[in-house]
């Protein structure tokens, strides 16, 4: 088998990695949009696009059957999901199923399987794999789950059984906390998943989040590809991601990849899939759930082993076998992703408005999966991440050198992000020893301060000269005609603009000079052509 075409049924930086990897397999790709993301940068770079509603994702992203009416209409043999939205929706991949659409990820019976966490844990225990003490029953009366929270202990955690991102999570110190957390986790997991089931684990403290990836084929072959440590969090989502992690010995890393491929080849699984495990400070280790689909941080595994995930995936879900083995597997240096975020990085409240600049770093060993370039809009319809900042280097010290650098580039204007938070993170001496749990940012006291960069020179220069010509009648012309009526200012006239960025204030002299502008900023001259101007919306 083998694809001419793929549609990809998602938005954002994991479409633009999609096409990337269409593209360099000679595949045509297709992308679908809301009307939000009508100019979108996944739009902008498929080789095709079609409209799927408006920008609520229940009416969108979420719509099955808009997004198969666009493969029908495409000629799509295939749909890429990515993360999120219909990923791991199992009714999707029966779906594409019978409109005979190859869907890139499992079988839906083992998105089933594996997205109950109850039934998954179950499963674990049935193939050897260690989880945390709890209770998974069917019972859900408050009496029984009284019973059983004084018989697991406590700390322990409340949690959705078809629950995802802390949704659903409460941690209960005591009996009499049981009910009202209860109470809680139940409205949360309903509200979000339409499924109020809960089930109750003994709550590990302070350990590390580590998660293994495995990729399967339909040939009965399985691997695990190493792990990522994603302990640094907040609100139970994953903001710096590495690999190898400093906690694994080479034997406890063998030990829970075996566990990992264990697991996978009990619950039937095809394609990429990563098993997420707390890991204890006395080593031990506790199954947690299983992603049925490929994770946000999937560029750290690319580039400490060599292989790309979403290539294989698609040579997977042709037919293909997986191309190695076990022992033809290696890990390669060191490898951290940064999540870039429009949010603010203390309250994270996100941030929405146009990109006014978007420059992120370059140079060895860095990669960026961005969804957005410069004047790009970010609404409140998606998710906020912008994108991810990835980079490799020899060892781990190097690794967070190059990400220090790197962050200390990143320049993201008109949007309120989190880089400063990232920044804080890269500079902790716990980060730099690799000391980190799941309460990091709650225990580092990571002292973030609102930061005010320098402006660049080249927006402060198109910024005076937009500003000039908007205020001349003439405003909407390239070369504005100096005879006509009104107000006007002759070749060679200076005029001063003044900015202010935080606590800066820039003074910008703009003057008119036969065949462009003559731009002043801080003792330089800047000599400037406008190509195209444009009103702003």
């Amino acid at each position: 088998m083998y694809f001419n075409t793929i549609l990809i049924a998602n938005r954002g930086e994991i479409a633009v990695r999609i096409i990337r990897a269409c593209h360099e397999l000679g595949i045509a790709a297709v992308a679908v949009y809301s009307e939000a993301d009508a100019g979108a940068l996944h739009v902008r770079q498929a080789d095709a696009a079609f409209p799927i509603g408006p920008a609520a994702a229940a009416h969108s992203y979420l719509s099955a059957e808009r997004i198969l009416a666009a493969a029908r209409q495409s000629g799509a043999e295939a749909i890429h999901p990515g993360y999120g939205f219909l990923s791991e929706r199992a009714h999707f991949a029966r779906a594409c199923a019978a409109a005979e659409v190859v869907f890139i990820g499992p079988p839906p019976q083992a998105i089933e399987l594996m997205g109950s966490k109850i039934a998954a844990k179950r499963l674990a225990e049935q193939a050897g794999v260690p989880t945390a003490p709890g209770y998974m029953g069917d019972d859900q009366a408050i009496e029984r789950l009284r019973d059983e929270a004084r018989r697991v202990g406590f700390p322990l955690l409340i949690k959705a059984s078809a629950g995802g991102g802390g949704k659903g999570m409460r941690v209960v110190r005591s009996l009499a906390e049981l009910e009202p957390a209860l109470d809680g986790a139940r409205r949360e997991a309903r509200a979000a998943f339409g499924d109020d089931a809960v089930f109750l684990e003994r709550l590990i403290e302070r350990p590390r989040h580590v998660e293994i990836q495995v990729l399967a084929d339909a040939h009965g072959h399985c691997v695990h590809l190493f792990e990522r440590e994603c302990s640094i969090q907040r609100r139970h989502q994953k903001i710096i991601e590495e690999s190898p992690s400093v906690a694994l010995s080479p034997g406890l890393r063998a030990e829970m990849g075996d566990a990992a491929v264990r697991l996978a080849q009990a619950a039937g699984y095809v394609g990429a899939g990563t098993m997420e495990f707390m890991l204890a400070e006395d080593g031990s280790y506790y199954f947690l759930e299983m992603n049925t689909r490929l994770q946000v941080e999937h560029p750290v595994t690319e580039a400490v082993a060599g292989v790309d995930l979403v290539q294989l995936q698609i040579a997977i879900a042709a037919g293909a076998s997986l191309p190695f083995t076990q022992p033809d597997l290696a890990q390669r240096g060191h490898a951290i992703e940064a999540r870039v975020y429009a949010e603010d990085p203390v309250t994270f409240l996100p941030s929405i408005g146009q990109v006014a600049l978007f420059a992120p770093p370059a140079g060895p060993g860095i990669r960026n999966d961005a969804g957005v370039e410069t004047g790009d809009e970010v609404t409140v319809h998606y998710d906020p991440m912008l994108a991810k900042l990835i980079v490799a280097a020899p060892s781990r010290n190097a690794a967070i050198e190059r990400l220090r650098r790197a962050l200390a580039e990143y320049a993201v204007l008109g949007l309120t992000t989190n880089l400063p938070l990232l920044r804080a993170i890269a500079s902790h001496p716990d980060f730099a020893a690799g000391a980190t749990t799941t309460s990091f940012l709650a225990d580092a006291g990571l002292q973030i301060e609102e930061e005010h960069q320098p402006v660049p020179a080249d927006v402060l220069v198109a910024a005076a000269i937009g500003d000039v010509l908007a205020s001349s009648p003439a405003a909407d012309d390239v070369q504005p005609n100096p005879w006509r009526a009104g107000a006007w200012r002759p070749l060679g006239d200076t005029t001063t603009l003044r900015y202010t960025a935080g606590e800066r204030e820039y003074a910008v002299g703009a003057a008119r000079q036969p065949g462009g502008w003559l731009v002043t900023l801080g003792g330089t001259a800047y000599e400037r052509r406008v190509v195209s101007a444009q009103a702003a919306p």
